[in-house]
Protein backbone atom coordinates (compact mmCIF):
# COMPACT_ATOMS: atom_id res chain seq x y z
CA UNK A 1 0.00 0.00 0.00
CA UNK A 2 1.22 3.48 -0.89
CA UNK A 3 0.71 5.08 2.52
CA UNK A 4 1.13 2.22 4.95
CA UNK A 5 1.45 3.49 8.55
CA UNK A 6 1.48 7.16 7.53
CA UNK A 7 -0.55 9.69 9.51
CA UNK A 8 -2.45 12.17 7.36
CA UNK A 9 -4.61 15.26 7.83
CA UNK A 10 -7.20 16.17 5.18
CA UNK A 11 -8.85 19.57 5.59
CA UNK A 12 -12.21 20.01 3.94
CA UNK A 13 -12.44 16.26 4.46
CA UNK A 14 -16.18 16.17 4.94
CA UNK A 15 -17.17 16.32 1.27
CA UNK A 16 -15.99 16.49 -2.34
CA UNK A 17 -12.28 16.14 -3.01
CA UNK A 18 -11.49 15.95 0.70
CA UNK A 19 -13.93 13.12 1.30
CA UNK A 20 -12.66 11.14 -1.69
CA UNK A 21 -9.06 11.68 -0.60
CA UNK A 22 -9.76 10.65 2.99
CA UNK A 23 -11.11 7.33 1.73
CA UNK A 24 -8.24 6.88 -0.74
CA UNK A 25 -5.61 7.60 1.92
CA UNK A 26 -7.25 5.04 4.19
CA UNK A 27 -7.36 2.38 1.48
CA UNK A 28 -3.64 2.96 1.00
CA UNK A 29 -2.97 2.17 4.66
CA UNK A 30 -2.89 5.64 6.23
CA UNK A 31 -4.47 6.81 9.44
CA UNK A 32 -6.66 9.77 8.52
CA UNK A 33 -7.64 12.88 10.46
CA UNK A 34 -10.77 14.12 8.68
CA UNK A 35 -10.88 17.85 9.42
CA UNK A 36 -13.77 20.10 8.48
CA UNK A 37 -15.63 23.18 9.68
CA UNK A 38 -18.76 21.00 9.59
CA UNK A 39 -18.01 18.43 12.28
CA UNK A 40 -20.97 16.19 11.43
CA UNK A 41 -19.72 15.84 7.85
CA UNK A 42 -16.24 14.94 9.10
CA UNK A 43 -17.66 12.45 11.59
CA UNK A 44 -19.69 10.76 8.86
CA UNK A 45 -16.61 10.30 6.66
CA UNK A 46 -14.45 9.10 9.56
CA UNK A 47 -17.22 6.72 10.61
CA UNK A 48 -17.39 5.12 7.16
CA UNK A 49 -13.61 4.73 7.09
CA UNK A 50 -13.65 2.98 10.46
CA UNK A 51 -16.56 0.76 9.42
CA UNK A 52 -14.46 -0.36 6.46
CA UNK A 53 -11.56 -1.35 8.69
CA UNK A 54 -9.53 1.86 8.53
CA UNK A 55 -8.40 4.22 11.26
CA UNK A 56 -9.83 7.75 11.22
CA UNK A 57 -10.89 10.49 13.59
CA UNK A 58 -12.91 13.63 12.93
CA UNK A 59 -11.79 17.08 14.07
CA UNK A 60 -13.63 20.37 13.74
CA UNK A 61 -11.39 23.09 12.30
CA UNK A 62 -11.63 26.63 11.00
CA UNK A 63 -8.66 26.66 8.66
CA UNK A 64 -8.52 30.45 8.61
CA UNK A 65 -7.90 30.63 12.38
CA UNK A 66 -4.41 30.15 13.80
CA UNK A 67 -5.49 28.60 17.08
CA UNK A 68 -7.84 26.18 15.34
CA UNK A 69 -5.17 24.86 12.96
CA UNK A 70 -2.63 24.62 15.78
CA UNK A 71 -5.14 22.59 17.79
CA UNK A 72 -5.76 20.34 14.78
CA UNK A 73 -2.08 19.46 14.53
CA UNK A 74 -1.77 19.02 18.30
CA UNK A 75 -4.77 16.67 18.39
CA UNK A 76 -3.30 14.68 15.50
CA UNK A 77 0.03 14.19 17.24
CA UNK A 78 -1.66 13.43 20.57
CA UNK A 79 -4.00 10.82 19.07
CA UNK A 80 -1.86 9.44 16.25
CA UNK A 81 1.70 9.99 17.48
CA UNK A 82 3.06 11.82 14.46
CA UNK A 83 2.16 13.63 11.22
CA UNK A 84 3.45 12.60 7.81
CA UNK A 85 1.05 14.21 5.32
CA UNK A 86 -0.82 17.52 5.46
CA UNK A 87 -3.42 17.99 2.71
CA UNK A 88 -4.50 21.64 2.79
CA UNK A 89 -7.63 21.12 0.75
CA UNK A 90 -10.36 23.27 2.31
CA UNK A 91 -11.49 26.12 0.09
CA UNK A 92 -14.30 28.49 -0.76
CA UNK A 93 -15.44 30.77 -3.58
CA UNK A 94 -17.33 34.05 -3.71
CA UNK A 95 -18.15 35.32 -7.23
CA UNK A 96 -17.70 38.90 -8.33
CA UNK A 97 -15.47 41.40 -10.08
CA UNK A 98 -13.30 43.73 -8.00
CA UNK A 99 -16.11 46.29 -8.15
CA UNK A 100 -18.87 43.87 -7.21
CA UNK A 101 -17.11 41.86 -4.51
CA UNK A 102 -17.64 42.89 -0.89
CA UNK A 103 -14.48 43.45 1.13
CA UNK A 104 -15.68 40.91 3.69
CA UNK A 105 -16.06 38.28 0.96
CA UNK A 106 -12.56 39.04 -0.32
CA UNK A 107 -11.19 38.56 3.20
CA UNK A 108 -13.16 35.34 3.64
CA UNK A 109 -11.79 33.80 0.44
CA UNK A 110 -8.23 34.82 1.25
CA UNK A 111 -8.58 33.45 4.76
CA UNK A 112 -9.96 30.06 3.77
CA UNK A 113 -7.91 29.57 0.60
CA UNK A 114 -4.54 31.19 1.36
CA UNK A 115 -4.14 31.82 5.08
CA UNK A 116 -5.10 28.18 5.61
CA UNK A 117 -2.12 26.99 3.57
CA UNK A 118 0.21 29.28 5.49
CA UNK A 119 -1.18 28.03 8.81
CA UNK A 120 -1.15 24.41 7.71
CA UNK A 121 2.52 24.67 6.86
CA UNK A 122 3.36 26.74 9.93
CA UNK A 123 2.08 24.13 12.35
CA UNK A 124 2.70 20.93 10.38
CA UNK A 125 6.31 21.53 9.39
CA UNK A 126 7.82 21.61 12.92
CA UNK A 127 6.13 18.27 13.68
CA UNK A 128 7.34 16.79 10.40
CA UNK A 129 10.87 17.97 11.15
CA UNK A 130 10.79 15.97 14.38
CA UNK A 131 10.01 12.79 12.45
CA UNK A 132 12.43 13.32 9.56
CA UNK A 133 10.21 14.79 6.85
CA UNK A 134 6.83 14.65 5.24
CA UNK A 135 4.59 15.76 2.40
CA UNK A 136 2.40 18.86 2.21
CA UNK A 137 -0.20 19.00 -0.55
CA UNK A 138 -2.18 22.13 -1.33
CA UNK A 139 -5.33 22.31 -3.43
CA UNK A 140 -4.92 25.16 -5.90
CA UNK A 141 -6.84 25.43 -9.19
CA UNK A 142 -6.40 26.09 -12.87
CA UNK A 143 -7.97 29.44 -11.93
CA UNK A 144 -4.64 30.26 -10.31
CA UNK A 145 -2.86 29.82 -13.64
CA UNK A 146 -4.88 32.30 -15.69
CA UNK A 147 -7.31 35.13 -15.20
CA UNK A 148 -10.73 33.91 -14.12
CA UNK A 149 -13.24 36.66 -14.81
CA UNK A 150 -16.11 37.00 -12.39
CA UNK A 151 -14.26 35.27 -9.56
CA UNK A 152 -11.31 37.55 -8.88
CA UNK A 153 -10.84 36.62 -5.24
CA UNK A 154 -10.80 32.91 -6.06
CA UNK A 155 -8.34 33.34 -8.94
CA UNK A 156 -6.05 35.55 -6.87
CA UNK A 157 -6.17 33.19 -3.91
CA UNK A 158 -5.31 30.13 -5.97
CA UNK A 159 -2.42 31.94 -7.68
CA UNK A 160 -1.16 32.76 -4.20
CA UNK A 161 -1.45 29.10 -3.18
CA UNK A 162 0.70 28.07 -6.15
CA UNK A 163 3.50 30.51 -5.38
CA UNK A 164 3.29 29.85 -1.65
CA UNK A 165 3.71 26.17 -2.48
CA UNK A 166 6.86 26.92 -4.45
CA UNK A 167 8.30 29.15 -1.72
CA UNK A 168 7.59 26.60 1.01
CA UNK A 169 9.12 23.83 -1.06
CA UNK A 170 12.31 25.83 -1.53
CA UNK A 171 12.61 26.57 2.18
CA UNK A 172 12.14 23.00 3.34
CA UNK A 173 13.33 20.65 0.58
CA UNK A 174 16.62 20.01 2.37
CA UNK A 175 14.64 19.07 5.49
CA UNK A 176 12.96 16.19 3.69
CA UNK A 177 9.64 17.99 3.44
CA UNK A 178 8.07 18.09 -0.01
CA UNK A 179 5.42 20.68 -0.86
CA UNK A 180 3.26 20.41 -3.98
CA UNK A 181 -0.01 21.80 -5.29
CA UNK A 182 -2.77 20.21 -7.33
CA UNK A 183 -4.59 22.40 -9.87
CA UNK A 184 -7.92 20.77 -10.69
CA UNK A 185 -10.18 21.67 -13.56
CA UNK A 186 -13.93 21.53 -12.97
CA UNK A 187 -14.59 18.67 -10.57
CA UNK A 188 -17.97 17.19 -9.67
CA UNK A 189 -18.04 18.38 -6.07
CA UNK A 190 -21.38 19.27 -4.42
CA UNK A 191 -21.07 23.04 -5.15
CA UNK A 192 -20.16 22.35 -8.78
CA UNK A 193 -23.03 19.91 -9.18
CA UNK A 194 -25.42 22.63 -8.03
CA UNK A 195 -23.96 25.01 -10.62
CA UNK A 196 -24.26 22.43 -13.38
CA UNK A 197 -28.04 22.20 -13.05
CA UNK A 198 -28.05 25.09 -15.54
CA UNK A 199 -27.77 23.36 -18.96
CA UNK A 200 -25.92 26.33 -20.46
CA UNK A 201 -23.29 26.28 -17.74
CA UNK A 202 -22.89 22.52 -18.05
CA UNK A 203 -22.52 22.67 -21.84
CA UNK A 204 -19.87 25.40 -21.59
CA UNK A 205 -17.88 23.38 -19.07
CA UNK A 206 -18.05 20.22 -21.13
CA UNK A 207 -16.75 22.12 -24.17
CA UNK A 208 -13.94 23.62 -22.13
CA UNK A 209 -12.54 20.22 -21.16
CA UNK A 210 -10.96 18.39 -24.09
CA UNK A 211 -12.07 15.05 -22.63
CA UNK A 212 -15.68 16.21 -22.90
CA UNK A 213 -16.56 15.62 -19.27
CA UNK A 214 -16.00 16.97 -15.77
CA UNK A 215 -13.51 15.47 -13.39
CA UNK A 216 -14.40 13.25 -10.45
CA UNK A 217 -13.20 13.86 -6.88
CA UNK A 218 -11.59 10.43 -6.91
CA UNK A 219 -9.35 11.51 -9.79
CA UNK A 220 -7.90 14.30 -7.66
CA UNK A 221 -7.60 11.90 -4.73
CA UNK A 222 -5.49 9.62 -6.91
CA UNK A 223 -2.98 12.40 -7.52
CA UNK A 224 -3.00 13.40 -3.86
CA UNK A 225 -2.25 9.81 -2.83
CA UNK A 226 0.74 9.70 -5.17
CA UNK A 227 2.07 13.02 -3.89
CA UNK A 228 1.61 11.82 -0.31
CA UNK A 229 3.53 8.64 -1.01
CA UNK A 230 7.23 7.88 -1.26
CA UNK A 231 6.73 7.14 -4.97
CA UNK A 232 6.87 10.92 -5.54
CA UNK A 233 10.00 11.31 -3.39
CA UNK A 234 11.82 13.55 -5.92
CA UNK A 235 8.82 15.78 -6.66
CA UNK A 236 8.53 19.11 -4.87
CA UNK A 237 7.52 22.67 -5.72
CA UNK A 238 5.18 21.52 -8.48
CA UNK A 239 1.70 22.69 -9.43
CA UNK A 240 0.24 19.59 -11.06
CA UNK A 241 -2.62 20.30 -13.45
CA UNK A 242 -5.45 17.75 -13.47
CA UNK A 243 -7.99 19.28 -15.84
CA UNK A 244 -9.05 16.84 -18.55
CA UNK A 245 -7.15 18.83 -21.18
CA UNK A 246 -8.77 22.21 -20.46
CA UNK A 247 -5.54 24.19 -20.64
CA UNK A 248 -4.11 22.10 -23.47
CA UNK A 249 -6.60 23.17 -26.11
CA UNK A 250 -6.91 26.50 -27.86
CA UNK A 251 -9.89 28.70 -26.96
CA UNK A 252 -10.50 29.09 -30.70
CA UNK A 253 -10.77 25.35 -30.99
CA UNK A 254 -13.39 25.34 -28.27
CA UNK A 255 -15.44 27.91 -30.17
CA UNK A 256 -15.29 25.85 -33.34
CA UNK A 257 -16.08 22.70 -31.32
CA UNK A 258 -14.60 20.27 -33.87
CA UNK A 259 -15.00 17.25 -31.63
CA UNK A 260 -17.16 14.25 -32.47
CA UNK A 261 -20.87 14.59 -31.80
CA UNK A 262 -20.78 12.37 -28.68
CA UNK A 263 -18.32 14.78 -27.02
CA UNK A 264 -20.26 17.95 -27.77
Amino acid sequence: MLLNDKVTIVTGGGSGIGEATSHRFSREGAAVVVADLRLRKAEAVAGRINENGGHAIAVEVDVSKSESVADLVDITVSRMGRLDVMFNNAGTLRPGTVVELDVDDWDLVMGVNVRSVYLGGKYAIPVMLDSGGGSIINTASISGLHGDGGAVSYAASKAAVINLTRAMSTDHAADGIRVNAICPGTIETPPVQRMMTDPTVLAANLRAHAMGRLGRPEEIANVAAWLASDESSFVTGEAIVVDGGLRAQSPLGRLADPRPEHLR
